[in-house]
């Protein structure tokens, strides 16, 4: 058996099944001491099965699984919890991790709003509280209904659980909306954690690593009982769906709050100016170490509700909040080998093995090295980095990690250099097919010329494919692909839509009897592809994978072409750099040369295109996108902006626009429905005159959108 051979024994057949095991094992017993608060295992023993996992993955780096116990924290959902679809998108935050991150962060704020550096802007500071996020939904001033964030579209219901909490209060005091929904962070006091831990103790069970763990564990048990018995605390600081205002600030809001029975920061301070609030910081950072409860920065926002809806949003977070956390922690650790793992796009990507180290209660063996000019101590411009020193395998280096963010190499101790260390040669084969790794001009990346041929990129591309942004597909996550793909059932998108033909009903044995599945998990598997054959349109444009197109261009792209068959058709008839698609193209707002480049590309190489083609033969439908205001006088319209604007920055026009189902393009031509011309417009309002096509100034556009 391969768990009683010694690592250093084992051949790559034997680490990737002992891999498996142990990441069942760990699994099992996450799950038995996250979800079901019934540990199965000693700690020594578990911790033994994850030093053993660490152990394999860095001799054979390689194998590490995406779902490897050394990056898991806790457990997935469980599948006791219903899913809940959020009114109202819960995002994440933005990070500033410097004074300097706050003023440009202001400063992109005041030229968004198109304001004056000495014109007032008040912006409210509170700690950002390390716990879990909830959103509490009230109708008639009752609570009916508690979910956690999830992904941020889609929670869990834990409605029993949160009204063991004593702060959630059950009904509302005094007047309130009709529909409210209140956001906030479940947490745990330090106090009322060593008290568990002490129960716990004695009781004979595990003990919980930190207060976070503690209260996310607490909240998500399956019998709310569990969760009474636990000391949770709540603070309000947002809300969701509502039915009317609920103030005019976001100060107000949070006195609001405190009125209908919620309990709200009292380190929270409304700020005039970006001095006050890095003064603020600093004082929370000072008080941090007292503080009754675990925080890990201070999140800023614009205070003005009014001006946070002119903000609005990017695809992920809010533009008129940040979160700006405390320095990064630091430690001194041992680097034992540098791997290269090979992306979706071919990108080469160094990864620093460490001897393992405790950064900021986290256990991190592993850190990015970024690329090739960061181990060499140069920029993308060749000047020096850590005063020029290189990182070489046996270095004694500085591991650094800020929040939530990816574990780096910041420094090296020169003096500590073995004497046999020697520099570090990048690749320029790729590692997993051989094929040439090439660094294009102006790229700080090298990348695998393989494509398809190479099998990282093969399963990152199926990877992405399956993820959440993508198709999403319930019980295909990326372990289960990773494993299709190596038994050669899966070697691109079609052959997932095509599993149940091949082994499904007469050939179910042959999925039903694989390991972890039954005849009940298969159907279930089978009927959720099923559900995704039918998938937006920005979702498939996503889904491809294609270098530069992220959710946001593949929405807008989405939008700007309207139909899967449109969007082809425009691909095939796009020649780089000539002609009317390649034009009209580039003259979606937000693509560039860069990204007009891979879209096409990528449609005209044939293995690509014929890849394309066997799946989109495979779905249902394909849904175009909607208008987001289709009674809007300008949904569905192609806008320009030419010249100077007035009464709103360009950025904000932009936003309002396409927050009224219009499309607004860069550049002017026979598409184009609308020019919204300003003082010094030049050659893009003589081309909309030359073509016939209707200018207004700003003022008459204010008044089309009703917002004169």
């Amino acid at each position: 058996m391969s768990k009683d051979v010694a690592v250093a024994d084992l051949d790559e057949a034997a680490a990737r099944a002992e891999l498996t095991r142990l990441a069942r094992e760990i699994g099992r017993a996450n799950a038995a001491y996250h979800g079901a608060d019934a540990p199965e295992i000693s700690d020594a023993d578990y911790d033994a099965l994850k030093r053993r996992n660490a152990e394999i993955e860095a001799r054979f780096p390689h194998l590490k699984r995406t779902d490897s116990p050394s990056d898991q924290v806790g457990v997935a959902p469980a599948e006791g919890f219903e899913k809940v679809r959020h009114d109202v998108p819960m995002l994440s935050l933005g990070n500033a991790f410097t004074d300097e991150d706050v003023v440009d962060f202001m400063r992109g704020v005041r030229k968004f709003l198109g304001l004056a550096e000495d014109a007032p802007l008040d912006v409210t500071a509170e700690p950002k509280i390390d716990g879990l996020s909830l959103s509490l939904r009230y109708e008639g001033g009752r609570l009916v209904r508690a979910a956690t964030r999830g992904d941020g579209t889609e929670g869990e219901n834990v409605t029993a659980n949160a009204r063991t909490i004593a702060d959630i209060p059950h009904a509302l005091t005094g007047p309130a909306p009709e529909v409210l929904e209140v956001r906030g962070e479940v947490y745990m006091a330090h106090d009322d954690f060593a008290a568990l831990n002490a129960r716990q103790a004695a009781a004979g069970e595990r003990t919980f690593a930190n207060p976070r763990n503690a209260a996310a564990g607490s909240l998500r048990q399956l019998d709310p009982a569990v969760t009474a018995a636990r000391p949770l605390r709540f603070f309000a600081y947002a809300w969701g769906a509502h039915s009317e205002p609920v103030a005019e600030t976001q100060s107000g809001a949070l006195a609001r709050l405190a009125q209908l029975g919620f309990r709200v920061n009292p380190l929270t301070k409304t700020c005039p100016t970006t001095d006050d609030m890095l003064a603020h910081y600093r004082a929370i950072e000072a008080q941090r170490a007292t503080l009754p409860y675990d925080i890990d920065g201070v999140v800023y926002k614009v205070d003005d509700l009014g001006l946070q809806r002119r903000l609005g949003y990017r695809s992920t977070t809010p533009r008129w909040a940040i979160a700006h956390k405390f320095p990064a922690q630091l430690a001194w650790t041992r680097l034992e080998a540098i791997d290269i793992q090979v992306g979706r796009t071919g990108a080469l990507s160094p990864v620093a093995r460490l001897h393992p180290v405790t950064v900021g209660g986290v256990v991190v063996s592993n850190a990015t090295l970024h690329n090739e000019d960061y181990i060499a101590g140069r920029d993308a411009s060749g000047n020096p980095i850590r005063g020029g020193k290189d990182i070489r395998v046996g270095d004694w280096v500085q591991v650094y990690r800020a929040g939530d963010v990816i574990p780096k190499v910041a420094d090296v101790d020169l003096s500590k250099r073995p004497a046999d260390a020697v520099p570090y040669v990048f690749p320029t084969a790729c590692p997993e097919c051989g094929s040439y790794a090439i660094r294009e001009p102006g790229d700080a990346v090298r990348r695998c010329t393989g494509g398809l041929v190479c099998p990282a990129q093969a399963v990152e591309k199926l990877k992405h494919f399956v993820s959440r942004a993508a198709f999403d597909i319930d019980g295909l996550g990326a372990k289960i692909v990773e494993e299709l793909y190596q038994d050669g059932w899966v070697r691109e998108p079609a052959d997932i839509f095509a599993l149940e033909a091949r082994y499904g009903p007469g050939n179910l044995t042959q999925l039903k009897n694989r390991e972890g599945w039954g005849e009940k998990s298969a159907a279930k598997l089978f009927a959720a592809i099923d559900e995704r054959r039918t998938i937006p349109l920005a979702r498939l444009i996503f889904a491809l994978g294609i270098r530069h197109v992220g959710e946001v261009v593949a929405a807008t792209i989405a939008r700007h072409y309207g139909t899967w068959e449109a969007f082809l058709a425009a691909m095939d008839a796009a020649e780089v750099g000539q002609g009317a698609a390649w034009e009209d193209l580039l003259n979606t707002d937000g693509v560039g040369a860069v990204i007009a480049r891979a879209l096409v590309t990528t449609v005209h190489q044939e293995a690509e295109r014929a890849s394309i083609d066997r799946l989109a033969a495979q779905l249902r439908e394909i849904v175009p996108p909607q208008a987001q205001a289709s009674d809007s006088p300008v949904a569905g319209k192609t806008v320009v902006f030419t010249g100077t604007l007035e009464k709103m920055t360009r950025a904000e026009a932009k936003a309002r626009a396409e927050a009224l189902g219009a499309k607004v393009a860069g550049s002017v031509s026979a598409k184009t429905d609308l020019v919204v011309a300003g003082p010094g417009a030049g050659s893009k309002a003589a081309k909309a005159a030359e073509l016939g096509i209707e200018t207004i100034d700003e003022d008459a556009w204010l008044a089309l959108i009703g917002a004169a």
